[in-house]
């Protein structure tokens, strides 16, 4: 899947490619320390900017300002404790 900026869509896949070799080699090992942490930091630096320069920001704000979810209904099990 590309990114939300062809400009991302490298910083993506190699992100991606970072993530699912930690997340296999490492984590489902119990090795639960941080990796992949400076390429996300890249590729979420290369996202925000895109999304500025798309002005979804201003939708992201939009939405938060209308605020439609202002409670969250408890599961059925969450009410029986």
């Amino acid at each position: 899947m590309a990114s939300l900026s062809d400009e991302c869509s490298n910083l993506k896949r190699e992100y991606d490619a970072c993530f699912n070799k930690w997340y296999s080699e490492k984590f489902l090992k119990g090795d639960v320390t941080e990796g992949c942490v400076d390429i996300f930091q890249k590729y979420k630096t290369c996202v925000m900017k895109a999304i500025q320069e798309k002005q979804i920001d201003k939708l992201i704000a939009d939405a938060r300002k209308d605020d439609p979810f202002k409670s969250v209904p408890q599961s059925p099990s969450a009410k029986r404790s």
